[in-house]
């Protein structure tokens, strides 16, 4: 992977603009790979896809994350500010795969990935649940005999679920938040996907009214402009705005 620069960020930024978070999430990783090929991407689990966009997160807006969240007891707004590599999680290795037996039943699974998530979309809760675990199951068995997927009981399904989520930990990661003024406490899940997106599209915002206040001053060209490093930049708005 490699670091985007300024114009491709912005690129990105106006192309994913209406486009749901997996894709955004793939067109991210494309542009900072670019010897990787889509599928190879999208075959990523989601924890070492995870693990990508917040290693070229730190790349783009540097190594600490500052995040909010709003107390469920009194409302409060809480403001917490995170390391990259406190968010990063021991993860497994590509193209792993474990078995499990339970109840005469043996199983083989791998985490699930991109791909079986849009495939997902679109479903009810309930069934895009079962739904991905099915996905993500290679083999099952009762004795000796296959069992179709459709048939494999409840508690089966649940310790699938509970083994992946062991296996591809970086999919899942969860934030403690304590309030300073109820003293209420309370996880919070952290997705990567929405949080990298959102400060794209408030830089992206914010280095478009740059553009056009030193377009309007100086004349300069857009790529000009975005060539130029965030400090310096912000010292010719000074300049424009004197």
């Amino acid at each position: 992977m490699r670091a985007l620069s300024a114009h491709q960020l912005l690129d990105l930024w106006e192309e994913g603009h209406v486009a749901p978070p997996i894709e955004r999430a793939m067109s991210l990783l494309a542009a900072a790979s670019p010897d990787a090929t889509r599928e190879s991407l999208e075959q990523l689990s989601i924890g070492s896809r995870d693990a990508k966009l917040l290693q070229l997160r730190e790349w783009v807006f540097g190594s600490e994350l500052t995040m909010t969240a709003v107390c469920p007891s009194c409302g409060q707004t809480l403001e917490m500010t995170v390391s990259t590599p406190a968010l990063m999680i021991p993860t497994l290795m590509e193209g792993s795969e474990q078995q499990f037996e339970l109840d005469g039943y043996s199983v083989s699974f791998r985490p699930p990935n991109t791909k079986d998530l849009a495939a997902c979309s679109g479903l009810g809760m309930a069934q895009s649940r079962r739904a991905l675990i099915e996905r993500c199951i290679r083999e099952a068995s009762r004795y000796g005999q296959a069992v179709p997927l459709g048939q494999l009981p409840t508690g089966v399904l649940n310790e699938v679920e509970d083994r992946i989520a062991a296996m591809d930990s970086q999919a899942d990661v969860v934030l403690d938040f304590d309030c300073p003024e109820c003293h209420q406490k309370w996880k919070q899940r952290f997705d990567i996907v929405s949080f990298f997106w959102t400060e794209i599209d408030a830089w992206a915002r914010r280095v478009l009214l740059e553009v056009n206040v030193l377009a309007r001053t100086f004349g300069w060209r857009e790529n000009d402009i975005l060539a130029m490093s965030p400090a310096r930049r912000q010292i010719y708005i000074a300049m424009a705005q004197a």
